[in-house]
C-alpha cells in the first residue's frame, strides 16, 4: 500500500472514530436540573448518615466513598457515550465526596467556613481557567474526549465542595436557618434563569453559575428535611430523606434510560 493510501485510510478511521464518540453528559433539560438537585440533597444527607448515624467517622466515610467514586468514574470514562446508569451514580457519589471534603476541613481540621468557601471558589476559578486555556471552551455539549471529561469532573467536584461550604456558611454560620437558606439560593437561581432567558446572557456562564447554586440549594433542602426540629428542620432523619431522594433518582434514571429523553442529538 502506498504512503498516500495509508494516510487516507488512517484519516478515514480517525474521522469514523471521532463520529463514534458522543457527548458524555446529558442534555440540559428539566430532568437534568431535577436530578441534579436530588443528587445534591442526597450528597448532604448520605454523608451525614454514614458519618454520624453509622458511626464511620469522616475519615472512613471519605475513604469508602472516594473508592466507590473512583470505580464508578473508571466505568464512566470507559463508556463511549452518555449512559444515565453510569453518569448519575457518579454525580451522587461526587456530591457525597465533595461534601466530605468540606466537612473534613471544617470539622476535623477546624478551618473556618469563610476560608473553605474562598479556597474552593479560587480552586474552581483556577480549574475553569486551565480548562478554557487548554480546550478554548467550557461547554458541556462537547465532552467527547478523555481530557475534557477529566476537566469536567474536576469542576463538578469543586462545585460540590464550594456549594457545601457556602451553604453551611449561610444556613448555620450566619444563622438564617435551612428553609430561609433554601429560599435565598432558590431566589438566586431564579435571577440566573432570568438573566439567561430574559436578558439572553451567555449560556455557558449562566449554566455554571446555576450548577454551583443548586448545590447549596439541595443541601439546605436536605438539612431542612432531615435535621431535628430543635435544629430548625422537619426531623425526617437522614435515612428517610436519603432513601426517598435515592428512590426518586432511581426512578428518573430508569425512565431516562428507556426513553433517552435527555440524550444529546
Amino acid at each position: 500500500m502506498s504512503l498516500s493510501a495509508m494516510m487516507t485510510t488512517t484519516g478515514r478511521r480517525a474521522r469514523s472514530y471521532g463520529r463514534s464518540i458522543l457527548n458524555k453528559v446529558p442534555a440540559v433539560t428539566i430532568y437534568f436540573w431535577i436530578i441534579k438537585v436530588l443528587c445534591t440533597t442526597v450528597g448532604e444527607t448520605a454523608a451525614d448518615f454514614l458519618n454520624d448515624d453509622l458511626g464511620l467517622g469522616l475519615t472512613n466515610t471519605t475513604a469508602v466513598m472516594g473508592a466507590l467514586l473512583i470505580v464508578t468514574l473508571i466505568f464512566q470514562f470507559r463508556a463511549r457515550a452518555y449512559v444515565p446508569a453510569l453518569y448519575w451514580p457518579a454525580v451522587v457519589l461526587i456530591s457525597i465526596v465533595g461534601t466530605l471534603l468540606t466537612d473534613n476541613l471544617t470539622d476535623d481540621l477546624g478551618v473556618p467556613l469563610e476560608t473553605t468557601t474562598i479556597v474552593f471558589g479560587v480552586a474552581l476559578a483556577a480549574a475553569f481557567a486551565i480548562w478554557y486555556a487548554v480546550e478554548r471552551t467550557l461547554s458541556i455539549h462537547t465532552i467527547h474526549t478523555w481530557r475534557r471529561e477529566a476537566f469536567y469532573w474536576v469542576a463538578i467536584l469543586l462545585t460540590f465542595a464550594l456549594g457545601t461550604a457556602a451553604g453551611d456558611l449561610v444556613a448555620e454560620q450566619l444563622g438564617i436557618g435551612y428553609l430561609m437558606s433554601a429560599a435565598v439560593f432558590g431566589g438566586l437561581i431564579a435571577i440566573v434563569a432570568f438573566a439567561r432567558y430574559g436578558l439572553k446572557t451567555t449560556t455557558i456562564v449562566t449554566f455554571w453559575i446555576a450548577y454551583i447554586l443548586t448545590r447549596p440549594l439541595g443541601a439546605s433542602i436536605g438539612d431542612y428535611l432531615s435535621q431535628s426540629s430543635d435544629d430548625g428542620g422537619l426531623g425526617l432523619g437522614t435515612v428517610a430523606t436519603s432513601g426517598l431522594f435515592l428512590l426518586t433518582i432511581l426512578g428518573l434514571v430508569v425512565y431516562l434510560s428507556l426513553t433517552r429523553r435527555d440524550a444529546e442529538a
